[in-house]
This record gives structure tokens, C-alpha cells and sequence, in this order.
């Protein structure tokens, strides 16, 4: 078959084949428009967007408050880098340090890089202020992790696809179990030299795993005990996407140092931040730490006026209702499945367990068939389905897509 032959989407799959690095493997659908809940291929066929580009685009494809904020920008200044002032930057930082509760904001373009940030800042307030000698501060991490891929990131990671063939890796970190409180006490009862504890609220990658109610309470007060820097690592279930604002305003936990990413800026814009009070961003000076694009105009005009649709329009508030109603529904249709045996989640951060083993197809050709049926999703872990949404989701669209995902399912049923 020519070129000329084949569709729009195979031509785009193609050209990416051939002129990209395999460094993903997307479904085979090809995107050009977004509105809301909704995006087109380029076919212009129309499905629902269950991934919200791993939740960066919790306020929907194309939002007119964001693209505006964005459009109107560009037209006067871009970027000056931090060589100069701009008159967005302080505006936003005020903007998000008031919105969130802190101090003070050090600016970043992507989630990975808002992760290494923390990592920096915590360590050198190990070394100045906890007094840890030099070099000697370690990191708690724990397993199943997904902070990004940079090297550092993947020194601690143990998903061996990450790992494998980019070493030597980065030391100073410890694994723990995830959910384990007392596994986290041994560390900090037995090592002086514990500078922070980095977690996710709630898992994302690993599957949507929701530790048990209290965890996250009881590690920061672990770590308050231990003079220990409790990171929260927000990027993608930050910014109202499990029900509250962060998730964890879930159990009224204030992070020593918060990271935000992803729905930052809608989707529209690369941002990212880091948040902490005075008395441990302080460690960072001039020519520690920085980045071109960090904190230019655009990335700070856009995520104010991404925060403030989120609230506005109270999508915490929508993604904790349909969320209920996400679980409540799928679980009622688990109850007499023989392909599903578990949905889990919080807000519209869900996720379903295929029963087949992480090296089956099952859950690929599941998504595939959503596919077909108007609804885009992705496996994670091989037999998990993650479902996230935009938070602008109205019930009648829910109800709607939970109608596509058991009708799909049905197909699969033994």
C-alpha cells in the first residue's frame, strides 16, 4: 500500500515510527483536537479522554480561562530567563504560595525536574540545617515508586524497564514498603542520617494504590519526630483530581516540601513547582539551583490562571461526587465479573484489576476495544487500567462512559 493509501492516522503512526525514538508505546490513536472531555483523531472520530494526559489536564482539553491566560502572553513576552525580573513571576509565586500554604515557591517547567529540585533542597537543608555531615544524608523512598526518569529518579526505582542499562545509579536513597509504617520507623530509629521521606500520596503508576487511612497522618508525624523532611511528590494527584485539593488534604497532612506539576498549568504549558516555608528554602542562593525556562511569564500566567478554574468551577469538589459514583457503579458491576476482581481510587483517580497476570495482553486489548467504543484509556502494570478523567466532568457524561467501560468489559467476560 502507498502512502497516498494509507489513513491519516497510519501515516502519523508511521512518520513517528521513523523519525522517533521508541521511547513509548501509545495506543494506536492518533489526536488532533481537544475540548474538554472530549478529543478527536484526526479521522475526527470522538471519544471520551479517560487518561487527561496522566492527569495534567484536570480542567479539560483547551480550557478558554487557560488558552487566553496563555495566548494573550505570548503576545507581549515569552521569557527572559532569570538573568532579568519579570512582572508575572512574583505575582505568581505570591499566587500559588498563598493558594497553597507556604512560604515560598522555586519554579520549574516539568514534574522530573520539580522532583530533582526537592531532592536538592532537602539535602542541603540536611547539611545546614539538621547538621548531617557532608555527603552522609539519605533519602527514604519507597518501592513502586514513579517520581520521573530522569537518572537520579530511576536510582530508586524498581521497575527494572526504568532501571536496566542506565547505570551506575545515584546513592543515598533507602526502599521501603509503601503503606508500612513501621517499616519507616526502623529507618528512622536506627539512621542519623535521614534528611527526608519522599512519597506519593496515592500511587498513580503503580496502579492507583490508596494506602490505608491514616498512613500519611502518621508518617508526617514519624518524621516531625525524627527531625525528618516529609516531601509529598503532588504531581499528578495534585491540583483537585482525588477530591480535595492536594491529596493529602485527605488526612490534613502539611508537607515540609510540596511538588507540583502536570494540571499546574492544564495541560497547556509545561509547570512545575516546588513549595516550602522559610526555613528550608532558604538553602537555596544564587547559582544553586536554576533553570531557563523556570518561572517565565507564560508558564506563570498560565498557572494562575489554571489554579484559579480549578477553583472557580470547584473541581474538587466534582471529582470527589463522581468519583463516589465512578467506584460505587464499577464495584457494583465487579461484584458478578469474572474479568475485573477490583476497582480502587479517590476523586476521579481510579483504577480497575483485570484478572490475568502483568505480562498478559488482556487489559491492552481491553483498552483497545474501549477504544473502538469512544472512551481512550491505558494500561499500567499490564493488568491495571488506570481512569482519570478531566475533573469538568459532568454526571451525565460519567454515567455515560461507566455505561462504555461495563459494555466493554462484557465483551471480555468468560
Amino acid at each position: 500500500m502507498s502512502v497516498l493509501e494509507t489513513t491519516k492516522s497510519e501515516q502519523a503512526i508511521a512518520l513517528e515510527n521513523q523519525y522517533g525514538a521508541h521511547n513509548y508505546h501509545p495506543l494506536p490513536v492518533v489526536l488532533n483536537r481537544g475540548e474538554g472531555v472530549y478529543v478527536w483523531d484526526v479521522d475526527g472520530k470522538k471519544y471520551y479522554d479517560f487518561l487527561s494526559a496522566y492527569s495534567a489536564v484536570n480542567q479539560g482539553h483547551c480550557h478558554p480561562t487557560i488558552v487566553n491566560a496563555l495566548t494573550e502572553q505570548a503576545k507581549t513576552l515569552t521569557l527572559t530567563s532569570r538573568a532579568f525580573y519579570n512582572d508575572l513571576l512574583g505575582k505568581y509565586e505570591k499566587f500559588a504560595s498563598e493558594y497553597f500554604g507556604f512560604h515560598k515557591l522555586l519554579p520549574m517547567n516539568t514534574g522530573a525536574e520539580a522532583v530533582e529540585t526537592a531532592l536538592k533542597i532537602c539535602r542541603k537543608w540536611a547539611y545546614e540545617k539538621k547538621g548531617l555531615d557532608e555527603n552522609d544524608a539519605e533519602i527514604v523512598v519507597c518501592e513502586n515508586n514513579f517520581h520521573g526518569r530522569t537518572t537520579t529518579i530511576i536510582s530508586f526505582s524498581n521497575d527494572p524497564v526504568a532501571r536496566k542499562n542506565f547505570g551506575p545509579y545515584t546513592q543515598g536513597f533507602i526502599k521501603i514498603e509503601y503503606d508500612n509504617l513501621e517499616a519507616l520507623e526502623a529507618v528512622l530509629s536506627t539512621n542519623n542520617n535521614i534528611a527526608g521521606f519522599l512519597v506519593e500520596p496515592i500511587q498513580g503508576e503503580a496502579g492507583v494504590y490508596v494506602p490505608s487511612e491514616g498512613y500519611l497522618k502518621k508518617a508526617k508525624a514519624l518524621c516531625e519526630q525524627y527531625n525528618v523532611l516529609f516531601i509529598a511528590d503532588e504531581v499528578q494527584t495534585g491540583i483537585a483530581r482525588t477530591g480535595k485539593l492536594l491529596a493529602v488534604d485527605h488526612e490534613a497532612v502539611t508537607p515540609d516540601i510540596l511538588i507540583l506539576g502536570k494540571a499546574l498549568s492544564g495541560g497547556a504549558y509545561p509547570v512545575s513547582a516546588v513549595l516550602a516555608n522559610n526555613d528550608i528554602m532558604e538553602v537555596i542562593e544564587p547559582g544553586t539551583h536554576g533553570s531557563t525556562f523556570g518561572g517565565n511569564p507564560i508558564a506563570a500566567a498560565v498557572a494562575m490562571a489554571a489554579l484559579t478554574v480549578v477553583e472557580e468551577e470547584r473541581l474538587a469538589e466534582n471529582a470527589d461526587r463522581l468519583g463516589a459514583i465512578f467506584r460505587s457503579e464499577l464495584q457494583a458491576y465487579i461484584e458478578t465479573s469474572s474479568i475485573c476482581s477490583l476497582v480502587r481510587g479517590k476523586g476521579l483517580l481510579n483504577a480497575i484489576v483485570i484478572n490475568d497476570d502483568e505480562d498478559s495482553d488482556t487489559a491492552w486489548n481491553i483498552c483497545l476495544r474501549l477504544r473502538d467504543n469512544g472512551l481512550l484509556a491505558k494500561p499500567t502494570h499490564g493488568n491495571i487500567i488506570r481512569f482519570a478523567p478531566p475533573l469538568v466532568m459532568t454526571e451525565e457524561q460519567l454515567r455515560d462512559c461507566i455505561s462504555i467501560i461495563t459494555k466493554t468489559l462484557k465483551e471480555f467476560e468468560v
